[in-house]
């Protein structure tokens, strides 16, 4: 008994990266559209995407589900398949944040303002979270799971950099405002893509150690 539901578990494990390697795929690929001057091609693939990560998420709470109703999980099991749980409600809002930011591309003139404020570069940084976030889950890596919580701070910092630039541009040139505030809400979209990755982190780091760091501060 205990030998099937560890292969359930691996199954479970399997499934579960592959949400997260498409909402690496769908936040790159959102940032190609906004860099390509709205490439519809790219914009259709960021909502097939999306779509299958909505089917991805509903997969993956059956075999939850089934783990839990089927067999006999222990406290720990408990933890993995709750916090999985968790984990993919995140990844579902990231597939659709990403969808958000491909609808607010296709207003983006083709301009050299959206790469001088490093956009890109804050995506790339919130990609790399996403990716570590699930790779923690599935190999039980508490070091890498904090690793992820420490770099929302990094995507923060890029946020507000690119909030103090876009603001400075907008009272510089007014007729361009529209623009500069879709591109503060893109780079917004992706500050909330990252706390979705840390919340991921959190869980991971709930799964192991069955309470989250925060409450062990405060004993």
């Amino acid at each position: 008994m205990r030998n099937k539901f560890d292969e359930q578990l691996e199954y479970l494990n399997k499934e579960m990266t592959i949400m997260g390697n498409l909402c690496q795929q769908v936040i790159s690929k959102a940032i190609q559209v906004t860099m390509d001057h709205g490439n519809e091609s790219l914009k259709n693939e960021v909502l097939d995407i999306d779509g299958e990560i909505d089917r991805k998420e509903r997969e993956i709470e059956n075999i939850c589900m089934k783990l839990l109703l089927r067999q006999q999980p222990v406290a720990t099991d408990l933890r993995v398949i709750s916090s999985a749980l968790k984990m993919i409600s995140d990844m579902e809002r990231i597939g659709d944040q990403a969808s958000d930011i491909v609808e607010l591309a296709k207003f983006l003139k083709d301009s050299d303002i959206k790469h001088s404020i490093h956009l890109d570069e804050m995506a790339e940084e919130v990609i790399k979270m996403v990716d570590e976030s699930v790779d923690s889950f599935v190999n039980k890596d508490l070091y890498m799971a904090r690793t992820v919580i420490i770099s929302d701070d990094i995507v923060d910092n890029y946020f507000d950099d690119i909030k103090k630039r876009l603001v400075k541009l907008i009272a510089e040139n007014q007729n361009e405002g529209e623009e500069f505030i879709d591109l503060l809400m893109i780079a917004k979209y992706l500050e909330r893509i990252g706390d979705h990755a840390t919340n991921i982190a959190e869980w991971v780091e709930y799964s192991i150690l069955g309470k989250h760091d925060t409450e062990e501060e405060e004993q």
